[in-house]
């Protein structure tokens, strides 16, 4: 209808295609069409005899059922679902073979392909390979992106040594994620070295994350079905369980002893959660300190907290959506959600303080200091906020820099730490479209070999710095940058 080449959905029950749910909806506007000559249906008629209207997408291969209004992964007991599936694989073998030569033209003569890139004038390749969407996974996709944009911690997977998990008959094959599937034996560090490795290596087509997504399923209940779920919580339960499973030993090894025996790492990090440092705390590790003091008998309470990210509110002054009156008003700023995450707040009634001298709770105020902080600061802006009924996204946009982000003010004992240590430069940003958490979609920026690129889940495109700069971010990571030689001495 649209003449859309992007995610092409098949009905099965006609096998015409239509732009899916993501583009135009011609894919749902045929079911409700099909639709209309059942209103006719004698009421006798039972339920059951209905027939669902399912279709394929062309891309990732997921069924949908417009009547369940859900993704579905079980089979016709003959097994047509998966005939169709490696029909349609047959079809992009075919023609991607016959059209090999024919794109190999088109590449050459092209000046600015989304594969190619004029630096200098010379043409280099842009290897960036994109994330299939396997039903509403582009909340997976983007922090895929993002992490795997960070050098040092996508390094360390990639070198790890390869763990077979299958044998026999089923080595080496393709498998699909169903809820009947009963194997055990998975490996959540296994199956995100694999895709790491499968990012940046020249690909021209887009990687199916299918295995990394079953073993979610498995170890993250949380994420099994195929709804929108939130970027930021994703992240925290795959570096929690990354952490995890480093610390044990997986196929008779212990990664954690990789991450000891690594000078780079284990040096300078002391920071641990939930057991030994492995990777995922070298990395991203920072501490908090949280003081509490008492206004009643002026007690002062400190405690240290590990943190792997940091969650920024956006204060309230800056969370109304500006109107034309408004447009000349202060800008929020990432610094104005770090002052307001760092200033001294007094603590509401429902927030009591427990003093141990006056042996009750009293009023107090508390007040954060970041006493150590990590080689990547992941930083969250809290966009979602619950109402009496419904959860709302705070909409405002927050400029942040792209270079020299200094969090020098912030720190505990800010005269210890070096000229340089404190600044950083932003690597990856994930963004939120849409009105809500359980809506939406999520796309990422992230900068390699000096170059910004947009992963919008297959498609990867070149951008720069002045778009980036621009989008609302929902999380920012920043790298520490690296103290020039000799800087200590001066």
């Amino acid at each position: 209808v649209c003449r859309s080449n992007k995610s092409p959905w098949v009905c099965l029950t006609c096998s015409s295609v239509h732009c899916g749910r993501y583009v135009n909806g011609h894919a749902k506007k045929h079911y409700e069409d099909a639709q209309i000559p059942m209103t006719n249906h004698k009421k006798m008629e039972k339920q059951e005899k209905v027939q669902h209207t399912v279709c394929m997408d062309c891309s990732s291969y997921s069924t949908y059922c417009y009547r369940c209004d859900d993704f579905v992964v079980n089979d016709t007991k003959l097994g047509l679902v998966q005939k169709v599936r490696e029909h349609l694989q047959n079809l992009e073998n075919s023609a991607f073979t016959s059209d090999r030569h024919r794109k190999r033209k088109l590449l050459e003569n092209s000046s600015l392909n989304s594969k190619l890139l004029k630096v200098n004038g010379s043409t280099t390749a842009l290897c960036a390979t994109g994330l299939r969407n396997l039903g509403n996974t582009c909340f997976m996709n983007a922090i895929l992106q993002s992490l795997s944009n960070i050098q040092q911690f996508c390094c360390y997977f990639k070198e790890l040594p390869a763990v077979e998990l299958r044998n026999g008959k089923t080595a080496g094959r393709r498998t699909y994620h169903t809820r009947s599937q009963g194997d055990n034996n998975v490996s959540l560090v296994e199956e995100f070295r694999k895709t790491l490795c499968a990012l940046w290596q020249g690909s021209q087509t887009a990687f199916s994350p299918e295995s990394l997504f079953y073993v979610v399923w498995k170890i993250m209940p949380n994420f099994r079905g195929y709804q929108q779920q939130d970027a930021h919580e994703f992240m925290r339960y795959l570096l929690d369980h990354l952490h995890l499973e480093l610390q044990g030993g997986f196929n008779g090894v212990s990664r954690s002893v990789i991450v000891q025996e690594n000078s780079n790492l284990s040096a300078s990090n002391k920071c641990c959660i939930n057991g030994a440092s492995t990777v995922v705390t070298a990395i991203f590790g920072g501490i908090l300190q949280n003081e509490v003091n008492c206004l009643i008998c002026g007690t002062e309470s400190r405690k240290f907290d590990p943190f792997l990210d940091l969650s920024l509110d956006i204060p309230s002054q800056f969370r109304n959506k500006r109107t034309k009156n408004q447009e000349s008003g202060p800008m929020c700023t990432l610094r104005d959600c770090l002052r307001s995450f760092t200033d001294l707040e007094e603590l509401d009634e429902t927030e009591l303080y427990m003093c141990h001298k006056c042996k009750k709770k009293q009023k107090s105020t508390k007040k954060f200091w970041i006493q150590k902080l990590p080689k990547v600061l992941c930083l969250h802006l809290k966009r979602f906020h619950w109402t009496a009924y419904l959860r709302n996204k705070v909409d405002t946009y927050v400029e942040f820099p792209l270079r020299g982000l200094d969090m020098k003010c912030y720190l505990l004992e800010p005269e210890n730490s070096g000229p340089e240590s404190c600044l950083y430069d932003l690597v990856a940003v994930v963004v939120h479209h849409g009105s809500g958490v359980g809506s939406g979609h999520y796309t990422a920026y992230a900068a390699h070999e000096g170059r910004w690129f947009h992963f919008n889940d297959s498609t990867v495109t070149l951008t720069d710095e002045e778009t980036v700069g621009k989008a609302k971010a929902y999380i920012l990571f920043y790298v520490e940058r690296q103290a020039k030689p000799g800087a200590e001495k001066l």
